[in-house]
């Protein structure tokens, strides 16, 4: 196993998980909770994100990702009333996740497990989920701005400052990237 990748894909989910921290930041309480033309709202994809999370992720390397206790549907479903119940089912998901990489390791890695009964290597359903929670926060994130408008303060390069921005790293001499150096970026 390449510690290299198992270390990127951490710092991959990381940077999912801080986009969706920051948009949480900046909406209101009531903004978590609108839809827009009638889209899922945030509430909605952090408790799907956050079942699917313990599904997957709860005894990842024995057991079938999707446990027979997960309620997909039910995910939909209103029943998260506050921001700081919203918070606590992001937290608890994002903990099942990092926790269970920390157990893949050289003997495990190319392990087969399994997802509804489809076999997957440990690398392949890993691939699988941070492309899933990608593309789930990138929703987030984009309702998020929609909401917020002109007020929205932007979690990568503004508009306009592109060459700005450009200017200034190729100002610098060439170096491994160090992800927490341009995180938002």
């Amino acid at each position: 196993m390449s510690d290299t990748y198992l270390s990127s894909v951490k710092k991959q989910f990381a940077y999912y998980k801080l986009l969706g921290d920051k948009t949480f930041a900046q909406v209101s309480d009531d903004q978590l909770f609108e839809q827009i033309n009638g889209a899922n709202a945030i509430v909605s994809i952090v408790k799907h994100l956050w079942g699917n999370m313990l599904s997957r992720w709860t005894n990842f390397l024995t057991e079938d990702g999707e446990k027979p206790w997960r309620d997909r549907e039910a995910e939909f479903e209103p029943s998260i009333t506050t921001r700081a119940e919203l918070v606590s089912k992001w937290e608890e998901g994002w903990t099942c996740l990092f926790e269970a990489l920390d157990t893949v390791n050289a003997n495990n890695i190319d392990q087969m497990i399994y997802i509804r009964n489809q076999g997957h290597t440990v690398t392949e359903a890993i691939n699988r989920q941070l492309t899933h929670y990608a593309y789930h926060v990138g929703q987030i994130v984009f309702i998020g701005a929609a909401l917020k408008g002109s007020d929205w303060s932007s979690l990568s390069i503004p508009k306009g400052e592109s060459s700005d921005y450009n200017r200034e790293h190729f100002s610098k001499p060439k170096t491994k990237q160090h992800f927490t150096d341009d995180l938002m970026r």
